[in-house]
């Protein structure tokens, strides 16, 4: 069979959109997952698209991929949705953040609006009042459905380029033959490419167990929790909290960031990573998270499988802190697990045209098409 131009391996978002554009390009693509359904921290997510969470480079990344979830979703239904994002001061000082975000974000030229407690309240009246000191609002963020959004960008790849994708396929060897890279998988297929990417998310035993072990990559454990279904409440726009403004990236740009104090009552929160999310499901129902736990990329196994209920717990009650809607009748709840590294981001060139793109954390979602796009581009355009 004719050698590929590109071979994936994973097919979460990251190592999709890698073939994607890999495909718009007019590559020979094949993405390789090894489950038969996508069981990651691609669908295990809040499903926000929000560049306004994302600093540098990866704010960059992110524009550019909302223009890209545009393009197709006028093509193609991938659940996207251009719901714009609020963010909630609760205090002083995290309002202060606010408005000196609000500056920085003009400066960039991602539009955002200032809202006053009163009008925070008229745009979002599921708001505690008390909870409410002001709020910045982005509009061009978007959401999505997590657990269908990759599976219809699979789909729509398959469709519109020819991506050959391949579930059930682990790979269990990736190496330079020749002037090829070949890949043999655990159905005993053998297929060649001239190039090949390890978009492994928290799989570190399969492929290069070695590199991983001494990559300094994380895994951030996060708990989440879904409603059922809550028909009265219509909530079009992510809604973030004075714990998110206190923790995202994009926030550390401000002068007063630095200066936060953490008030008594968050302290038993920041133990634990939690700072709290609200996004309504496309059912109606709403997701609530998230928490963070975190281990080396060897000892992955030590976060464990099990959901802790007292860390879903504070999570609840704080949630009823800031929001009228009841937030006890559970739906279901989960613990997702996703790749970080220090450097933002692990990049690693295992030999000549095989490469190891991994660790992207919680911006792949927002960030993966753009990235994606640059990386391709790169590789086969120079």
């Amino acid at each position: 069979m004719k050698p590929f131009d590109l071979i994936v391996v994973g097919g979460g978002i990251l190592g999709t959109s890698h073939a994607l554009m890999a495909a718009r390009l007019g590559k020979r693509v094949a993405l390789l997952e090894k489950d038969n359904r996508l069981q990651g921290a691609t669908v295990r997510n809040f499903g926000q698209v929000v560049p306004s969470g994302l600093a540098g480079r990866w704010h960059g990344y992110g524009r550019r991929s909302l223009e890209i979830y545009k393009e197709i979703q006028q093509e193609f239904d991938l659940t996207v949705r251009a719901a714009g994002s609020v963010y909630v001061a609760s205090d002083d000082e995290e309002w202060q953040i606010a408005q000196e975000s609000a500056v920085i974000f003009a400066q960039k030229d991602y539009p955002n609006e200032l809202l006053s407690a009163e009008n925070t309240l008229a745009r979002f009246p599921y708001l505690k009042d008390a909870y409410v000191r002001g709020s910045i609002f982005f509009p061009d963020d978007m959401n999505v459905e997590p657990d269908r959004m990759v599976q219809r960008l699979i789909e729509y790849g398959g469709r519109k380029y020819n991506i050959d994708y391949r579930p059930d396929s682990a790979v269990l060897a990736c190496e330079p033959v020749g002037d090829l890279i070949q890949i043999r998988t655990a159905r005993g297929e053998m297929l060649q490419a001239e190039r090949a990417v390890v978009c492994s998310g928290s799989e570190f035993s399969l492929l290069f167990p070695e590199i991983y072990a001494n990559s300094g990559l994380v895994v951030s454990k996060l708990q989440m929790l879904q409603t059922q279904p809550l028909p009265r409440v219509k909530m079009p726009a992510n809604v973030l909290t004075g714990l998110t403004l206190r923790r995202y990236e994009a926030f550390e740009e401000c002068l007063s960031f630095a200066k936060l104090t953490a008030p008594p009552h968050y302290e038993e929160l920041k133990k634990w990573g939690i700072h709290i999310l609200f996004k309504q499901a496309a059912d109606g129902s709403i997701i609530i998270g998230d928490s963070h736990e975190y281990a080396p990329a060897p000892k992955v196994g030590e976060l464990g499988f099990d959901l802790k209920e007292f860390i879903n717990e504070l999570m609840l009650k704080e949630a009823e802190r800031i929001v009228t809607f009841p937030v006890r009748g559970i739906a279901r709840a989960w613990a997702g697990y996703y790749a970080q590294h220090p450097d933002e981001i692990f990049e690693r060139e295992v030999a000549d045209r095989l490469h190891i793109v991994t660790g992207i954390g919680g911006k792949g979602m927002t960030s993966s098409l753009g990235f994606a796009e640059e990386n391709v581009k790169q590789w086969f355009n120079g």
